[in-house]
């Protein structure tokens, strides 16, 4: 059984969750107040952390590096905030995984049953696999599969996807890329990073972007929640 601490404000949405989360075996504790999750974090001792962002007391922002700095527990993002500058926030502060208001509960408990099996002791096999929803990788063999059928990308693209896959909810700066994949830095002229991406883009059905996202003067970020 795992134990969760759910920091939310909205009463009957934290009853809902708790309530189906209890039927698949997770303790849930409610958290109401930004500004008590850290104290309640160390008397809880919680598995998994559900975060709402817009809290009394503290923004969930700063609470979850707040826990981020003293534990690696995993922190799971849910809001109504639909904004890309919140979840690449939200990442780069600590989070794991950031979902949007509405969710459905059986969504919920997938994300997090994901999140727990990749905090816990990973075996070599499930290292060489990377999920993200309707995303499956099997680094071992080369295959990819969206939506349950493969994809093909040639040796460049594959090794951009890997990276940018492996890096999920961190800002991968034209250079970083470059150096990583050629060993070369990043001239402000080269655009085959940028032609590459929008090619992984046609074959991902991301054409809104959401799945390998812009960050304006940063890089590419790999959302690993919207892959469903």
């Amino acid at each position: 059984m795992f134990r969760v601490m759910l920091v939310e404000d909205d009463p009957k949405l934290s009853a809902l969750i708790a309530d189906y989360l209890v039927r698949y075996e997770f303790t849930v504790d409610v958290v109401e107040r930004g500004d008590l999750a850290l104290t309640r974090f160390h008397d809880i001792a919680p598995d998994i952390v559900i975060m709402d962002l817009m809290l009394p007391g503290l923004d969930g922002l700063v609470a979850s590096s707040q826990i981020r700095a003293v534990s690696k527990v995993p922190i799971l993002i849910l809001t109504a905030r639909d904004d890309a500058f919140d979840e690449v926030s939200g990442l780069e502060q600590g989070a794991d995984d950031y979902v949007n208001k509405p969710v459905q509960p059986r969504v919920l408990l997938a994300r997090l049953r994901a999140l727990l099996r990749r905090t816990q002791h990973p075996t070599v096999s499930e290292l060489d696999v990377l999920s993200f929803g309707a995303l499956h990788i099997s680094k071992s063999d080369r295959i990819i599969l969206w939506r349950e059928q493969p994809v093909s990308l040639n040796s460049a693209e594959y090794k951009l996807f890997i990276l940018l896959a492996e890096s999920a909810g961190q800002v991968l700066s034209r250079n970083d890329i470059l150096v990583k994949m050629r060993g070369i830095e990043f001239d402000g002229l080269n655009r085959s990073i940028d032609n590459m991406v929008s090619r992984l883009r046609k074959k991902f059905d991301d054409a809104d972007s959401e799945k390998i996202k812009t960050v304006r003067s940063e890089g590419y970020l790999f959302s690993p929640s919207s892959w469903h």
